[in-house]
């Protein structure tokens, strides 16, 4: 059983990007959103795990200007900026609200205090934003993780918080991919690396 002491859920990139129709990656989650549920299973853990008194922590992905001006990158790193896709007009001004930057309304209301938006993470992984030290700050060891997308930035961050030392645990149809083909790689990566990996539903019969 999970204790909301020393666990919380953590959530990549829970915004209209790829998970609504205004996002441009939306073309390619679509299916795989609707095969698991992945919206509705994401918010009923927040959902269940708010009631229960547990953190949620959230790693959005956000471009801004500046960013546009890198000199090298992958391709996922390239199709995301050439698109325009996560992006923001300044550090400075709120996110427009709507845009694919924008967290999904489903989202919208549990963002209250004991939701922690970390600082962006750039390109999959959380190296480098603050999402470990505040995880670590709040007392929090075991992380049950979702969002989007699986073979991207929910794998990304599986690993790295794995090798910073924390539990972690993959909620799986809690989790969209832009195909079943990454889908099914993200699956075997899960099972091979995360501490556990469970459904939605095994999971909120653990809170």
């Amino acid at each position: 059983m999970f204790k909301n002491t020393n666990t919380a859920i953590v959530l990549t990139d829970p915004q209209i990007e790829f998970l609504k129709p205004a996002g441009a990656g939306f073309g390619l989650t679509k299916d795989v959103l609707e095969k698991y549920n992945t919206i509705e299973h994401m918010i009923e853990l927040v959902r269940q795990a708010k009631e229960k008194g547990y953190k949620v922590f959230i790693s959005p992905h956000y471009f801004y200007p500046h960013d546009h001006k890198w000199q090298f990158g992958g391709a996922g790193e390239h199709m995301m900026l050439e698109q325009q896709m996560f992006a923001r007009n300044s550090q400075y001004e709120p996110v427009v609200e709507g845009s694919g930057a924008d967290f999904i309304e489903e989202m919208k209301p549990y963002l209250d205090e004991n939701t922690i938006i970390s600082s962006p993470h750039k390109i999959f992984g959380p190296e480098s934003n603050d999402l470990a030290l505040q995880l670590r700050k709040n007392g929090i060891d075991t992380v049950i993780l979702g969002g989007m997308n699986a073979n991207l930035c929910v794998d990304s961050h599986m690993r790295e918080l794995i090798e910073d030392g924390f539990n972690v645990v993959v909620a799986t149809d809690a989790i969209g991919a832009p195909g079943q083909e990454p889908m099914d790689a993200a699956l075997t990566n899960f099972g091979f690396i995360a501490d556990e990996v469970l459904t939605t539903e095994q999971v909120l019969e653990q809170l």
